[in-house]
C-alpha cells in the first residue's frame, strides 16, 4: 500500500481524532522505528514501526471485501432516516470497513467494501477511469442512434459523459421494454439513470454486475466474500 500521513494512520488505528494526532506528534509523543517525530505530514509505510508514548501502535488488518449489494440498501456507514445501510451485513467483520463508492437505493449490485482509504481514493479518482458494467432494464426500446448518443457521450447535469460501451441485450415487444448493457468509468450522481432518461428512455431497474474484472460470479444478493490475494494485487497495480 502506498505512504500515508502519520496522523491518518494514528486516527484510523484509533489512537485519537486527527487534530488530536497532530498534537501529539507535534508534542514529540510519537515514534516511528524508533526516532521521534514532530513534523506533520510525515509519511509512514506499512511495514514502520510506529510508538506513541512509548506504546507500538496496532494498525489495523486491511480487508477487502465483495459484496452483492441488495435493492432498498443504503450505501453508506449510516443513514440519518434510520433505513438499511450495507453494514448491516457485517456484523462480525471487526476491521472499520466502508463502500468504495456508491451504488443508489434501489440499485442493486457489485460493491467493494474495505478500510483501505488510498485504494478506495484511487478506484473512485477519475483519471484511472475504473470501468463499471451495469445492466439496466428501460422503458421503451433504444434506436441504434440513441444507443450510438451514450456511446458518445451526452450532456447531463452541464457537462458530456465520457464514452460508454453499450449494447441491447434484450427487448421485450409485448411490454415495450429493452435490457442493455451499459460500461462507464465515471461516477457521477445517478449517472446511468439520466443517461438513459437523456434519450428518453427511463431506467426501470437497475443492477452493476461488473467493477473491473470483477464480477457476482457465486454470490446471491445480500451475500459477500473476501477478495482473493490475487484480485488485490490487480486492483493495488492499477
Amino acid at each position: 500500500m502506498a505512504s500515508e500521513r502519520l496522523q491518518k494512520v494514528m486516527a484510523e488505528a484509533g489512537v485519537a481524532s486527527r487534530r488530536k494526532s497532530e498534537t501529539l506528534i507535534t508534542a514529540g509523543n510519537v515514534t516511528v522505528n524508533g526516532k521521534q517525530i514532530k513534523t506533520l505530514g510525515t509519511k509512514v509505510d506499512n511495514d514502520d514501526h510506529i510508538e506513541v508514548n512509548g506504546i507500538p501502535l496496532q494498525r489495523e488488518k486491511l480487508v477487502y471485501l465483495l459484496f452483492y449489494k441488495p435493492r432498498g440498501v443504503i450505501s453508506s456507514v449510516k443513514d440519518e432516516k434510520k433505513r438499511k445501510t450495507v453494514m448491516s451485513y457485517f456484523p462480525d467483520v471487526q476491521q472499520r470497513i466502508y463502500p468504495v463508492g456508491r451504488l443508489d437505493y434501489d440499485t442493486s449490485g457489485i460493491l467493494l467494501m474495505t478500510n483501505d482509504g488510498q485504494l478506495a481514493n484511487k478506484l473512485t479518482h477519475p483519471k484511472y477511469k475504473f470501468e463499471k458494467t451495469y445492466v439496466a432494464k428501460v422503458e421503451g426500446i433504444p434506436t441504434n442512434d440513441q444507443m450510438e448518443k451514450l456511446r458518445h457521450g451526452v450532456r447531463i447535469d452541464k457537462k458530456v459523459t465520457a464514452p460508454a460501451k453499450t449494447k441491447v441485450i434484450s427487448t421485450d415487444l409485448n411490454k415495450k421494454t429493452a435490457v442493455v448493457e451499459i460500461t462507464i468509468h465515471e461516477g457521477r450522481n445517478h449517472q446511468v439513470k439520466k443517461m438513459f432518461d437523456k434519450i428518453s428512455h427511463p431506467v426501470i431497474k437497475l443492477k452493476r454486475e461488473k467493477y473491473g474484472f470483477l464480477t457476482l460470479d457465486g454470490l446471491q444478493s445480500g451475500e459477500w466474500r473476501s477478495l482473493k490475494l490475487n484480485e488485490v494485487t490487480r486492483l493495488l497495480k492499477r
